[in-house]
């Protein structure tokens, strides 16, 4: 169609993407839709949104609609009669024929290899969010894929901009002689120019690139017969409308920032995988660098590429969601919050309205501890995600955990039960918390219904989350609950999922006089731990050595809490750590709690913990 080669896809794609981020959610992806079989980055727009809509829910319908979605745009960029990946093993054999080739093509073929890489590494995360031994294991193997991608992609780009870097500031005459020394290192890139770049790298310096095909160049569906009759392009014809820009500097940036954002989401998914797993991620052949992801991510969200604003969203993502969690770079998040509310500042003209940024502004206020202020956002962000069902429930979500933080069980309840009726993620999980906000909110008989549907919803065996969430219904269910004991649980999941030093000093000292009152013995161990972890966050450090340590020696409850023991060596080796006095003892701790316990709850969740707070134990003994 002619109207269709009039289409510029960067620059349609970037339009999608800001789009969806302005809560245009359903015009973003009737938008990717009508344009997915235009080209592979149209394709590859309409594969995030799906993605994007599985890793808001983690409903497994939604998360297999991302997989379908994503092989789809993958098998587009490979349409070629060998593909992507067998091309790049054909050419590393043999030098290419055709020294000529167009600029069109060569960016083409960058473009093709850079979304490839994508699609792997939002298949990985996909398979990470299952927690699951087998899923981490196939998600390294694919992103051992990605990696290789990545970093061919990254030199030959890195080559291009310092070959069109040389073109604009050489003399002409010395252009030719320089036109085939290649780059030994990536450069810094390059400002922004608008001169057109035909001083090209010689054919075995992108040998790694796949050939584009006459389906890519008359933006036809990959299947169409005429896309498998050749795999080069011919020079006859005339390029199609979209690429008459041809090869520019700031062409070149885009792509840049194009692949630092894959190439950065990678490093931080590294950054995730469960320590015991790191050797054979490493045995895979590539690190894993958090602090280049994070400037990689950086760069990729100051970029023009479609992915910019997603770079920003991994990013806030990160700062307000990962950090915190998985207490990465220690347990401190001022440096992550400060970014987060600078990037928030940044782009506050551009996403006035954003139900997403104003859910990222709710996380860094709720971090801040500033609970009151942060279900504001979280509920401005729910109404401004009307028709949003993804987005609401996040807010919902958001919203159930602060009123958990505040004490306020009705509101928390409402929430929670909100999410068990609609969501069609971990219902026994959501079915669970609405019991435990029920009872604590005093309306027992309630709260002993759900828990009994918390037992019937349980659908994954291996999920850690929905085991921890059936085995305490239950338990909870046959004492029969009372308001203290659903209290209790409260906080236990509010120490389990890091939400304690979000809550106010007098809440905490709430916290404190209900555990107080706890007089059960079958849960004396789980009942110190969490006076402990209070008094902690009150900074009472004496205090919540003690409790430690008489958690640590219960045995009673060890077979119903497996996890308070390594969890109270952990807490104890922290609080040892921060005094150079007995540093030794708080490594000593934290290795007895890596080494000696096994098969508890959230096992994967400590050992990356533990990892993260030996790693800064040695980054500061080297310094």
């Amino acid at each position: 169609m002619a109207e269709a080669e009039q289409v510029d896809d960067a620059e349609l794609s970037l339009r999608g993407i800001n789009m969806l981020l302005n809560n245009g959610f359903r015009e973003s992806a009737e938008l990717f839709h009508r344009y997915r079989n235009y080209s592979p980055l149209m394709s590859f727009g309409a594969s995030f949104v799906s993605f994007l809509n599985a890793m808001m829910t983690f409903e497994e319908e939604k998360m297999q609609v991302a997989y379908e979605d994503l092989r789809a745009t993958e098998r587009l960029c490979e349409s070629d009669s060998t593909g992507v990946i067998e091309t790049i093993k054909n050419k590393i054999r043999k030098s290419q024929v055709d020294g000529h080739r167009s600029e069109v093509a060569m960016m083409e073929r960058l473009q093709r290899l850079i979304i490839v890489a994508d699609c792997q590494v939002y298949l990985a995360v996909l398979s990470f969010v299952r927690q699951e031994l087998s899923a981490y294991i196939k998600a390294g193997w694919i992103l051992r894929k990605a990696w290789k991608m990545y970093n061919k992609c990254y030199n030959d780009i890195s080559q291009l901009q310092e070959a069109c870097q040389r073109r604009s500031s050489a003399p002409q005459g010395v252009l030719s002689s320089d036109r085939a020394k290649p780059s030994q290192s990536p450069p810094l890139l390059p400002e922004p120019q608008e001169e057109h770049c035909t001083d090209l790298p010689k054919d075995n310096q992108t040998s790694a690139l796949p050939p584009v095909t006459k389906a890519a160049q008359s933006n036809k569906h990959p299947d169409h017969r005429e896309a498998h009759t050749s795999s080069k392009p011919k020079h006859s014809q005339k390029a199609p409308l979209r690429y008459e820009a041809g090869l520019t500097a700031e062409s070149l940036s885009r792509l840049k920032g194009s692949v630092s954002f894959g190439y950065g989401l990678f490093h931080l998914c590294i950054s995730m995988v469960p320590p015991h797993l790191l050797k054979i991620i490493n045995l895979l052949g590539f690190p894993g660098d958090r602090q280049q992801g994070l400037t990689s991510l950086t760069f990729a969200s100051e970029s023009k590429d479609m992915k910019a604003p997603l770079a920003t969203l991994a990013l806030l993502w990160y700062h307000t969601v990962v950090q915190p969690f998985f207490a990465l770079d220690g347990s401190e998040t001022e440096a992550g919050l400060l970014a987060a509310k600078a990037i928030l500042q940044k782009k506050e003209a551009e996403y006035p309205d954003s139900s997403l940024f104003m859910f990222f502004k709710g996380r860094v206020l709720r971090l801040e501890c500033q609970i009151s202020s942060a279900l504001t956002s979280f509920n401005s962000a729910l109404e401004l995600a009307t028709g949003q069902r993804e987005i609401q429930h996040i807010c919902l979500y958001e919203i159930g955990w602060c009123s958990m933080i505040e004490l306020s069980f009705t509101d928390a309840f409402k929430a929670f039960d909100r999410l068990r009726t609609e969501s069609r993620w971990s219902q026994c999980y959501y079915a669970y918390l609405t019991g435990v906000c029920q009872g604590a909110a005093g309306d027992l008989d309630g709260a002993c219904s759900v828990l009994k549907d918390a037992a019937r919803l349980f659908r994954r065996k291996h999920n850690q989350i929905e085991q921890f969430s059936m085995r305490k219904a239950e338990d909870l269910r046959k004492l029969p609950p009372t308001r203290e004991w659903c209290t209790m649980a409260a906080i236990e999941v509010l120490y389990l999922w890091k939400a304690l030093p979000n809550s106010s000093t007098s809440k905490l000292q709430i916290m404190i006089q209900v555990l107080q009152q706890m007089e059960d013995s079958s849960c004396s161990g789980l009942n110190y731990l969490l006076l402990g972890a209070v008094h902690k966050c009150l900074g009472n450090s004496t205090n919540a050595v003690q409790c430690f340590q008489v958690a640590l020696r219960d045995e009673q409850g060890r077979l119903s809490n497996s996890y308070v023991q390594p969890y109270s060596l952990y807490e104890l080796g922290c609080i040892f750590l921060e005094s150079p006095e007995s540093t030794a003892k708080g490594r000593a701790l934290l290795l007895q709690a890596k080494e000696d316990f096994s098969a508890y709850d959230f096992e994967n969740r400590l050992h990356v913990r533990i990892h993260t707070a030996l790693a800064s134990l040695k980054e500061e003994a080297s310094q």
